[in-house]
C-alpha cells in the first residue's frame, strides 16, 4: 500500500491505515504509534498511559477490544495501565461508568481508546491509528460518547447495513489476528520505553 493511500484526513484528522496481514505494515504500525505516544508525553501534560480497550465478549466481531485487553495483561506490563478484559469487558452498557473510573483513579492518564470497527470491505483486517477521540458504536448505529485521546481500531467487517447482528457473524480468524498483531504492537511500544529509560 503506497503512503498517502495509507494515511486519509477526515475533518482535520489524520488516520493511518496498516495492512494486519503485512509483518512490514505491522512494524510501521507500532513505530508510528511509538512516536504518538512519545510526542504526547513530551508535552509533560500527562501523567502515564492508560488503554482503554472497548468491547464485549458475547459478540464475535465486537470482542476485539476485551481480547486485546487480555492479551495485555497476560504480558504484565509494567508502564502501561489496561482497562477491558475478557472478565470485565468495557461495552455499550457500562462505558459511562469506567469513565467515572478513568477520571478518578487515573487523572492525567493519555488514554488510548482500542476498538473494533467496520470500513470498505477492502479495508478488513486492517489496522487504523489516529490522534484525538474515538465514537464506540458508530459502525452499528449506537450514540455513545467519545473517549480517548489517541485511537486504535481493527476493521473486523464491512459497515454495509449497521446492523448489530452483523458482528455476531465476523470470523474468529479475522478479530484473533488483529488482537494478536494489535497486543504484540502495543507490548513492542513498552520494550521500546524500556530501552530509551536504559540509555
Amino acid at each position: 500500500m503506497k503512503l498517502l493511500e495509507r494515511i486519509r484526513l477526515c475533518g482535520s484528522r489524520e488516520i493511518y491505515y496498516y495492512d494486519g496481514r503485512k509483518e512490514r505494515e505491522i512494524e510501521n504500525f507500532a513505530m508510528q504509534l511509538y512516536r504518538m505516544i512519545c510526542a504526547e508525553m513530551d508535552t509533560g501534560k500527562w501523567r502515564g498511559v492508560l488503554f482503554l480497550c472497548i468491547g464485549t465478549d458475547r459478540s464475535t466481531g465486537d470482542s476485539l477490544g476485551p481480547l486485546i485487553g487480555y492479551k495485555l495483561r497476560a504480558r504484565r506490563m509494567k508502564n502501561v495501565k489496561i482497562l477491558g478484559t475478557l472478565e470485565k469487558p468495557v461495552h455499550a452498557m457500562n462505558l459511562e461508568e469506567y469513565l467515572k473510573v478513568v477520571k478518578w483513579k487515573y487523572p492525567g492518564y493519555l488514554t488510548v481508546a482500542v476498538d473494533a470497527s467496520v470500513g470498505n470491505a477492502e479495508h478488513v483486517g486492517y489496522i487504523t491509528l489516529g490522534k484525538g477521540p474515538l465514537k464506540p458504536g458508530l459502525g452499528v448505529s449506537k450514540e455513545l460518547r467519545e473517549v480517548g485521546d489517541l485511537f486504535i481500531t481493527g476493521i473486523v467487517g464491512s459497515c454495509g447495513n449497521h446492523d448489530p447482528l452483523m458482528l455476531q457473524s465476523i470470523r474468529l480468524s479475522v478479530v484473533m489476528r488483529l488482537a494478536d498483531r494489535i497486543s504484540e504492537s502495543i507490548y513492542f511500544v513498552e520494550k521500546l520505553w524500556d530501552r530509551a529509560a536504559s540509555v
